[in-house]
Formats: structure tokens, sequence, C-alpha cells
């Protein structure tokens, strides 16, 4: 349903990827209930919006949803379509990412803090 598609943006998401953010937020999802179900809510608001264009009938959202971190790519595009506070993992990436000089013009700092 979502996916980056901005150069800047998918290369960036692309080297915290590699940088292995992904298995650190994966971590979290254990040990943080409260975090655990805001990613479960990202996941329930995936579904029902994709489901209210095509009812797939699957449970498979998209980003790992809900139970790992697997795709920033999907995550961030999530973040950037719905607006903050819907998906905590793409918020945080887009908070990691909206600081860089090579964001400037694409993200706004204090919109993902």
């Amino acid at each position: 349903l979502y996916y980056l598609t901005h150069p800047g943006l998918t290369a960036a998401a692309s080297r915290l990827e590699s940088d292995g953010v992904m298995r650190d937020m994966t971590a979290r999802l254990a040990a943080d209930p409260d975090l655990a179900a805001a990613y479960r809510r990202a996941h329930e608001s995936y579904l029902a919006e994709r489901d209210a264009v095509e009812p797939l009938g699957t449970t498979f959202s998209g980003g790992g949803m809900p139970d790992r971190v697997k795709c920033l790519h999907v995550l961030i595009a999530h973040s950037l379509a719905k607006g903050r506070g819907v998906n905590p993992f793409g918020d945080e990436a887009l908070a990691m990412l909206a600081d860089e000089p090579a964001m400037a013009g694409i993200l706004v700092p204090g919109d993902w803090r």
C-alpha cells in the first residue's frame, strides 16, 4: 500500500537498514509492551485502509508488522502518508533522518521528533 519512491529517502532508509536499525527496533518490541501495542495499532490501521480498497483475505500488512521490523521503506512511507503518531517505527526512522544535511528540503526535523 505504501512504499518510498523519493530517491534520497529511499537511499537513506536503505542505509538505516544496513546499519542494523531494524534489528534493534524488533528487539524493543519484545521488551516494551506499549511500543508493541502502538505498532500493532499501526498494523491494524494499515490493514483496514488496504482492505477498504480491496479485501485480500490476509492479515499480512507490510514492513514486518506487527511482530517484527522488516522494511523501513514501508514504515517510513506509512508515516509520511498518514502523519506522525500512526506508525511508531516509521516516525522514529524519520526522526533519525530528519537532522541529516542530505534531508534538508525533504524532511522538516521538528515534524518528526
